[in-house]
């Protein structure tokens, strides 16, 4: 089933979901977009529940995602979303509103970043430019995330975008200190292949082995500010 979404411009065609473990903000979420969308919307109160959603859902357009739900840890949500489904829009909504974790969002592919206090019209002006193709970013908080992209995160980016959804994972294992034969066990595969995915990772990341590979990936993820960062 097809979503439209009516703007001045015209008419676009979406599924959302919803990724909140706060049932209220959901609630007041699903308020807002219903007024926006008009079909039903999807919603998952955890990272495990959302990727559940995706999987039986493949027509899904749109994704609302809370950095700091179960199973997201940091920004590593956002980046497994667009490594796998990279034809999903997600919009990060969040109460933290630091800088320094909004250009790494919007480094790493975030369409939009909509801090919770925002009232609920701006969301819904933010949906309508993220369908519309656009990014979008709070006023208030635009130019100084524009200002100082660093360097290191558009060309993190950059590398784990060379990444395939199955190297992805296997990156993921790798930052959680898993070996070889642990990783196979997890994906199902052979203990050659995940080898041959490791070798890959480290060519694409410009790394010298699988130890510097989780460590970065770790720390362009999950930044002080963000971990300082409590959702409400």
């Amino acid at each position: 089933m097809s979503t439209s979404v009516s703007s001045q411009s015209g008419s676009h065609m979406a599924r959302a979901i919803i990724a909140d473990d706060h049932p209220l903000f959901r609630a007041a979420l699903r308020q807002a977009l219903t007024e926006t969308l008009d079909t039903p919307i999807l919603e998952a109160a955890s990272f495990e529940q959302l990727s559940e959603l995706i999987h039986s859902e493949p027509q899904i357009e749109l994704i609302l995602l809370d950095l700091t739900m179960p199973g997201n840890r940091g920004l590593t949500g956002l980046t497994s979303l667009r490594s796998r489904y990279p034809d999903i829009l997600v919009v990060i909504v969040s109460a933290n509103e630091q800088v320094a974790t909004i250009r790494q969002a919007m480094a790493f592919g975030a369409s939009a970043y909509i801090p919770k206090s925002m009232p609920l019209a701006e969301l819904q002006q933010a949906v309508h430019a993220v369908l519309a193709g656009d990014t979008w970013l709070p006023e208030h908080l635009r130019d100084a995330v524009e200002a100082e992209l660093p360097t290191e995160h558009v060309d993190f980016a950059q590398r784990l975008e060379q990444l395939t959804p199955q190297q992805f994972r296997v990156l993921e294992c790798l930052a959680d200190g898993l070996l070889n034969k642990q990783i196979a066990f997890e994906l199902n595969v052979q203990e050659t292949t995940i080898k041959q995915h490791v070798s890959a990772i480290l060519r694409k990341l410009n790394v010298i082995n699988r130890t510097q590979a989780g460590i970065v990936f770790k720390q362009m993820l999950n930044s002080p500010d963000l971990n300082a960062a409590t959702d409400v």
